[in-house]
């Protein structure tokens, strides 16, 4: 019986502890700084999640595609462009020079995002 009581007052303690962090250090949602040796940006709802991703040289992004409708990746400078990605599909691309560069969806050119490149 005590070992019962003890296992459940752990297993709040931890909860409380998974919520507090949660809430005293939310995840950033428009803007990110990658440090892993790759990079995601999701598409889903119409909106590359973040929005605004900033990285190092010579990292790798990979765009995946979590709507239920086609999208395509284009820079605006034309340095790359994707085909049409179904659901789950994805694209990758290596940025190997410093610089800033815009990108959207050429199926929905409103859907826009951006990769800081450092």
């Amino acid at each position: 019986m005590r070992r019962a009581v003890l296992a459940r007052i752990l297993a709040i303690a931890l909860s409380l502890a998974v919520v507090s962090s949660s809430i005293l250090h939310p995840t950033k949602a428009r803007s990110e700084t990658v440090k892993s040796p790759s990079a995601e940006v999701t598409v889903d709802n119409f909106t590359f999640a973040p929005e605004t991703l900033t990285i190092p040289v010579n990292r790798t992004v990979t765009w995946i595609n979590k709507d239920d409708v086609p999208h395509a990746i284009a820079s605006d400078d034309g340095l790359f462009r994707s085909k049409a990605l179904d659901t789950d599909d994805k694209y990758s691309y290596t940025f190997t020079k410093a610089g800033t560069y815009s990108y959207y969806c050429s199926v929905h050119p409103k859907m826009v995002g951006e990769i800081v490149v450092r």
